[in-house]
């Protein structure tokens, strides 16, 4: 392999390792916010006890996220530096606001969060909180308008003596259609993650507590997670309709921006009227597009997805074979190294990714629809199917979330900036072009070795630290929480060092 492969191989395998923990995190802050306000205008102690709990869950969760989401950026200026130099007067921007005004107020507020139960007071704590929830979410903001971007430049302009792309318009990269499709597509994405993950625990604890036929653990299941049950179900229910609706909006735009990369995801070889969406595709999925035969379709569904139109002249879809011949007229048939361009992203990585991250989308349907029908007029059930499909499901949106992104960067090829069609002068860069000329293969290659053998040790980390606390459940009691027991203690008393966190980790 050259350092061009293994630079793309390692920037996948952290990547993608990195987002598993982003989607629980962004979508399950809000979830604890929501949580600690019920418990503060209720004063309902079931509440506090899932806050605490579920807030075990996401400081492991954050903590891990941010350790390995550190490695990336060191890439863009190391394998990626030609990438970096070409676009980092662009690129940079959202990146600095991201650490500047979301990164610092989340950790800032998560630290005061943590260690402030017993020395704020109870409405200061949980503004708290809903700080550290709102600046996730602004950090997926910042970066989404880095990465919409490169998958749509726009206010920039290129400049000849330098080579570089340089930024003219911020106003501009931050109301980009393509982030503005894209940021509530993925926002919604990880409402269905955390809702599905806070369903199944509370599912699995749920038929437990049930099946022991204790009075007092049918209680605890009816009143502590029944209502996280449902809660979850309601955010799954919500980011599972915005997600579809966001989709269908962002499908629109990808035909528009990148037709080759739609075009892929449905194995559309020729252009055509009406196309259909193919469920099942058998043959060659090589990008010659050769004894490729689908075998289950819905009429005119891609036409739909890509036009908003079933039939006629309006539903024309380019396909990969349209879109290779106009890219080779557009931008050249050659690299810099001679080889000739295939504009055609890897039909069978696109193909699939695409199917697999809508039908992961299947186990958070089944747990909602096993919720609604088994909790329904207050019940509680010790069905073992229920905590079964709950702890099943629970990684499928992770998965759906991951194959989202591959799809996503993976369609963009061979462009790690793609061209504008509507024209913005020489911002495009192969992704040839965007590796650094002077790592060496060894180099890289070193790096992923490692970089994988220590991530692989934080997965059993995580893995380990997020089933004990799960395993462990709610807190059986609380202490009192009332508003004089959060008062600072007295300095003088020498309580304080004595005095365990009631919210240590």
């Amino acid at each position: 392999m050259d350092a061009l492969e293994l630079a793309r191989w390692q920037f996948a395998i952290t990547t993608v390792y990195h987002f598993i923990f982003v989607p629980l995190t962004i979508g399950l802050a809000p979830l604890v916010a929501i949580m600690q306000t019920a418990w503060v205008r209720t004063g309902n102690e079931r509440w506090l006890r899932l806050t605490k709990f579920f807030g075990k869950l996401l400081l492991i969760n954050f903590a891990l996220g941010v350790v390995t989401g550190i490695v990336q950026e060191f890439q863009f200026g190391m394998n990626w530096s030609e990438y970096s130099r070409f676009v980092g007067d662009v690129f940079g921007a959202p990146l600095a606001m991201e650490a500047l005004a979301a990164f610092f107020v989340e950790s800032t507020f998560l630290g005061l969060w943590i260690f402030g139960w017993d020395r704020l007071n109870k409405k200061v704590h949980l503004a708290c909180i809903w700080a550290v929830a709102i600046a996730v979410n602004l950090s997926a903001f910042f970066i989404l308008a880095a990465n919409s971007w490169m998958q749509h430049p726009v206010g920039a302009v290129y400049n000849p003596e330098t080579g570089r792309a340089e930024m003219n318009d911020i106003w501009a990269v931050l109301t980009n259609n393509t982030l503005l499709a894209a940021f509530p597509h993925q926002i919604t994405a990880t409402m269905l993650t955390a809702g599905t993950f806070v369903t199944g625990v509370a599912a699995w604890w749920m038929v437990r507590l049930v099946r022991t036929r204790k009075p007092e653990n049918v209680e605890l299941a009816r009143d502590v997670y029944r209502p996280a049950v449902t809660l979850g179900v309601v955010a799954m229910l919500v980011g599972g309709l915005g997600v579809a609706v966001s989709g269908d909006i962002q499908g629109k735009i990808m035909y528009e921006q990148q037709p080759g990369k739609m075009s892929s995801a449905e194995a559309l070889c020729q252009g055509q009227e009406g196309a259909a969406f193919s469920i099942l595709t058998i043959g060659d999925l090589s990008n010659s597009c050769e004894n490729v035969t689908h075998i289950l379709e819905i009429p005119g569904l891609a036409s739909y997805l890509g036009t908003g139109h079933f039939s006629g002249p309006e539903s024309y879809l380019p396909g990969v074979e349209d879109v290779q011949e106009q890219m080779t007229e557009r931008f050249g048939d050659l690299t810099a190294a001679g080889d000739p361009v295939t504009y055609t992203p890897n039909l069978a990585m696109t193909y699939w990714s695409f199917r697999l991250m809508i039908g992961m989308a299947a186990g958070s349907v089944a747990l909602a629809l096993m919720a609604l029908w088994l909790t329904r007029r207050g019940r509680v059930t010790d069905n073992v199917w229920f905590a079964r499909v709950g702890l099943v499901a629970i990684p499928m949106p992770f998965l759906a979330n991951s194959f989202g992104w591959i799809f996503t960067e993976m369609g963009r090829q061979p462009w790690v900036v793609a061209p504008n069609p509507t024209g913005i002068d020489q911002i495009r860069l192969l992704t040839e072009r965007g590796v650094s000329t002077v790592v060496s293969p060894g180099m890289v290659l070193t790096s992923m070795i490692v970089f994988t053998l220590v991530y692989g040790v934080l997965a059993v980390v995580w893995f380990v630290l997020m089933r004990r606390y799960a395993v462990e459940g709610v807190p059986l009691s609380v202490r009192d929480e009332s508003p004089e027991a959060q008062e600072p203690p007295d300095a003088e008393s020498g309580d304080s060092a004595d005095r365990p966190l009631s919210f240590a980790y």
